[in-house]
């Protein structure tokens, strides 16, 4: 047995005659057959069984009632006898139901076998509605609304076990509502995928007999409505159609048409005699009539003319356009195609206007002739549109559904959140399509991942409605689904469900007896529609109806799974973003500093803002120095995502590399446009033809601030100034050199030192913080200088009120937010000595320093510092030149430096056992915690630190 699809053969689809016979038993035992019969197979037998079907009945209802001659038998007519021509010595059972599944014709390839089989597959009349009859071919097509294929053991009931059948609904090709159902039936063994195309082929063409039918009845209405019309104004037969339609499209604009033929359809779908005033684009105003008609076969309908004020009718003779049948009507009214319905040409010629006769366009081929030259006495209305209230509503319907499918367009997927876009969803379906509508997705999903299986981890997200009292699950509650719930079918089925009647629906009103009984007193019926993006399911939306009392059809629930597929794509992007800002935004935060490093220079407060819709690459960090001082850095990689991310965290790393050797401001500046520039090469921007995403550029700011000095050197490139809040509250931005962004090489970045006063506050941000379309940056300035006018607040306080008072209410780009409140280091813990390069001088320094010690109460470490001060002198005497000078400062550790007139810079090296020399910098090296040296612009400092543990 092959698919009909192409693929494999299916579990539980039978080839020998035994199929899925163990699976039916043990289900009907109780236990679980879940991945061993077909799904729709299973949902069939949970309804079943639900509905207490025994397996062994009988008996089925048989209707004595039933329409044999009703429109569907009459258009399914000729194609049932090809089929039965077509399976001729066949043992093949043609069956054709209506849309209650009550049989309302056979046909046999063989009758010999046909007189073999029991009543109830032989004789029209008898149900096969599933909640009567169980699974099978009729009653499942009804239930599923779709092809099916029902094989052996897959029947509910014992006698079918032996047969296999095929089943297709008949749609009404109008409405898109299900007429009836079309069903192939033969023994289980001649099972043949070939048989699907011919169902299919032969369900179409009672479709297009339906179609037909329809299309000649409205002809009756044309017919009758011109000779009424030639009647009136004396127009003989013959000449032109008589609807003055094309007089119409001469006079107005075909977007005035438009408006005309929409609120035309309008009308005939209210089937009443009224006149209505369209004003037009232009400003003109035209009465449309519309009033019921009869054709002379007795078909109802309803004419839609339009009177344009002041203006005289053409002249009789004067060329009309004929009638224009659309070219798939005039196929289905071919000889070979015509389903016809009996139209006798009207015996008199009623007035015009008559409600009992009203026209319709001439429909004989030909050129139309023309009599002398005639004009109609007033003005004459012109045929707008003309057809059944019946068909006008289908008319009328859909052109609505294509205005809600447009809106949805437009209103579902604004934003990049999950949530939002499923209350998008939401608001677009009520109350147009539907009154309530809830939405259950996936834990995984609204955190932005993939669900593994998103039936057992449901989280109500949506509900909303026409009221506030329906009581539905609130939003945030768990929702478990049972397999036979229309939720849970449309998950597994990846389709729409439709429940018409939640009255009848069986698993529906298993799930929960006491809520769903609740429920039935606001709601009536039902569309499950699963909400699947590129193959990943995201969740299931519920669509209800109470206000209309008819209940959801076919194309409700087809509009209703164009808006859940569109709205599916819009939340899994918003999925696919979240996933990624997450990813992006712990990448930042993780390479973004996680503490404050202990020191006594500053008290620092930060903060990191992301911008909504993406991460960008603002970073800050707080960076210790020798000798107390202490880096500040802030610094905004252009671009957003990942790729500004991970450069951001390159750029962070180098940049408090670059400090830590204790360069200069600008320097580090220079070192970090020379890596940008290096990155940017590697990413391959200088080919024009790469495909990487390369980096655009970055800004920084670097200040170094001294509390022995109360001095700050800030150098910055691109990047806006910082603020600096004075003792006083008064609020300054340093006028400090711009300097180029980072990336463009080549050019230098200047420095700039100014005295900063004790319990000040230097204020470092990123263009984030005062750049928004909303305000200018001098606006944003004001706001931050008020906002920062408070100099008694702790950092911690003074970053709140920065964001809550500057920062965009919706941010566009990141913030990073770095306040510090200066210290000085007490001129007390500072000693110094000046000497000159001379080495008698190195025992005396060394008594001084031994000293100062003891008066700090620090001679636990003295033996070691002098060990370190005498190692460091000796060599600035020996290899440098000029005075001398040595610091100690008391801090959080016993600072050393010396510090001479020479740039040479010193190296450690490891002294060979011979070596006279070359020991000291490693003896200085192995005493002291750190040790290292700078450069300033008269010389260099050499530094080594001694912890203070032993003498806290």
């Amino acid at each position: 047995m092959v698919r009909s699809d192409g693929g494999p053969p299916q579990v539980g689809l039978v080839r020998g005659g035994t199929g899925p016979t163990h699976a039916r038993e043990r289900f009907l035992q109780g236990e679980s057959v879940e991945g061993g019969v077909r799904s729709p197979i299973q949902d069939s037998w949970r309804r079943s069984r639900s509905l207490g079907l025994s397996p062994d009945q009988a008996e089925l209802p048989y209707r004595e009632d039933f329409d044999s001659d009703g429109r569907l038998a009459r258009a399914a007519g000729p194609v049932l006898d090809r089929l039965q021509s077509k399976f001729a010595g066949m043992e093949m059972n043609i069956s054709l139901a209506d849309g209650n599944g009550t049989v309302l014709q056979r046909r046999f390839g063989r009758a010999s076998w046909a007189r073999s089989l029991p009543d109830i597959q032989r004789a029209p009349g008898f149900v096969f509605a599933e909640q009567v009859a169980g699974t099978n071919g009729i009653g499942l097509a009804l239930a599923e609304r779709r092809l099916i294929e029902v094989y052996g053991a897959e029947h509910f009931a014992e006698r079918s076990q032996s047969s296999a059948c095929c089943a297709l609904p008949v749609r009404d090709p109008l409405s898109g509502g299900i007429e009836g159902i079309l069903c192939f039936g033969y023994p289980r063994a001649f099972a043949d995928p070939g048989l699907l195309p011919v169902i299919r082929g032969a369900a179409a063409a009672i479709e297009r007999r339906l179609l037909g039918q329809s299309s000649e009845r409205e002809l009756g209405l044309l017919r009758a409505y011109t000779e009424a019309r030639r009647a009136r104004f004396g127009e003989p037969p013959g000449t032109g159609d008589g609807s003055g339609a094309e007089e119409l499209s001469q006079l107005l604009h075909p977007r005035d048409l438009a408006i005309l033929r929409e609120k035309a359809a309008e009308l005939i779908s209210g089937a009443r005699r009224v006149a209505v005033d369209v004003h037009l684009s232009d400003g003109r105003r035209v009465t449309l009539l519309s009033r019921p008609m009869t054709s002379a076969s007795g078909t109802q309908g309803v004419v839609v003319e339009a009177v344009l004020p002041g203006h005289s009718p053409l002249p009789v003779d004067t060329p009309r356009q004929r009638f224009a049948i659309p070219r798939q009507v005039e196929e289905l009214l071919s000889p070979a195609g015509r389903a016809t319905e009996p139209v006798a040409p009207p015996s008199r010629s009623p007035a015009y206007g008559d409600d009992a006769t009203t026209p319709g366009p001439a429909t004989t081929p030909g050129p139309a002739t023309t009599p002398g030259p005639a004009t109609t006495p007033g003005p004459a209305p012109a045929l707008v549109l003309l057809g059944e209230p019946g068909v006008g509503e289908y008319a009328l319907a859909a052109r609505r559904r294509l205005e809600l499918l447009s809106e949805a367009s437009a209103r579902i997927g604004t934003t990049l959140d999950v949530r939002r876009t499923a209350e998008e969803l939401a608001e677009t379906a009520v109350p147009r399509l539907a009154d309530f509508v809830t939405i259950d997705l996936a834990e995984a999903v609204l955190r932005g991942e993939e669900s593994a299986d998103p039936g057992r981890e449901l989280r109500r997200t949506v509900v909303h409605g026409i009221r506030a009292d329906c009581p539905f699950h609130p939003v945030g509650k768990r929702v478990e689904l049972w397999p036979t719930t229309p939720q849970s079918r449309s998950l597994t089925g990846g389709r729409a469900v439709l429940e018409p009647d939640l009255q009848v629906a069986v698993g529906w009103l298993a799930q929960d007896p006491e809520h769903t009984n609740q429920l039935l007193a606001h709601v009536h019926s039902l569309i499950a529609v699963p909400l699947v993006a590129r193959g990943v399911v995201l969740g299931v939306a519920s669509f209800y109806r109470s206000r209309d009392p008819a209940p959801f059809g076919d194309d409700d629930s087809s509009l209703a799974q164009e808006l859940a597929t569109r709205a599916a794509l819009c939340m899994d992007n918003a999925r696919r973003y979240t996933r990624e800002h997450t990813m992006v935004l712990a990448l930042q935060r993780s390479l973004l500093p996680h503490g404050v490093p202990e020191q006594n220079a500053v008290e620092v407060a930060h903060c990191y803002l992301p911008a909504e819709s993406a991460v960008g690459g603002d970073w800050y960090d707080v960076i210790p120095l020798s000798g107390t001082r202490i880096g500040l850095i802030v610094g905004d990689v252009v671009g957003h995502g990942l790729h500004a991310a991970a450069t951001m965290g390159r750029l962070r790393t180098a940049a408090r590399s670059f400090a830590e050797l204790d360069f200069s401001p600008d320097e580090v500046l220079s070192h970090l446009d020379d890596l940008v520039v290096r990155l940017d090469r590697e990413e391959g921007r200088e080919d024009p033809t790469a495909d990487s995403i390369g980096i655009i550029g970055a800004t920084c700011l670097y200040a170094v601030y001294d509390p022995t000095s109360q001095q700050c050197t800030m150098a910055r490139a691109g990047h806006p100034p910082p603020a600096l809040v004075h003792p006083d509250g008064t609020v300054s931005f340093p006028d400090l050199p711009a300097g180029p962004p980072l990336g463009l090489g080549g050019l230098p970045f200047e420095a700039a030192e100014f005295h900063v006063p004790e319990h000040s506050q230097l204020v470092l941000y990123t263009d984030g913080l005062i750049e928004d379309r909303q305000r200018d940056v001098d606006v944003a300035l004001d706001h931050l200088r008020l906002a920062l006018a408070h100099p008694d607040r702790p950092p911690e306080d003074t970053c709140k009120a920065v964001l809550d008072g500057v920062a965009p209410a919706h941010p566009g780009d990141d913030i990073a937010l770095l306040v510090a409140r200066t210290h000085t280091l007490d001129p007390k813990r500072i000693a110094g000595w000046d000497l000159a390069a001379d080495p008698a001088l190195v025992g005396q320094v060394r008594a001084s320093v031994t000293r100062q010690l003891t008066d700090w109460g620090l001679d636990e470490v003295a033996f070691t510092v002098e060990l370190l001060v005498s190692e460091l002198v000796t060599n600035a005497v020996r290899h440098a030149t000029g005075p001398i000078r040595v610091r100690l400062l008391h801090d959080r550790t016993l600072i050393c430096e010396v510090s001479d007139t020479s740039s040479t810079a010193p190296h450690l090296r490891r002294a060979a056992s011979m070596d006279e020399g070359g020991r000291g910098l490693f003896l200085v090296a192995q005493l002291a915690q750190a040790w290292g040296a700078r450069y300033t612009p008269e010389g260099k400092v050499i530094w080594a630190e001694c912890p203070l543990d032993a003498a806290a």
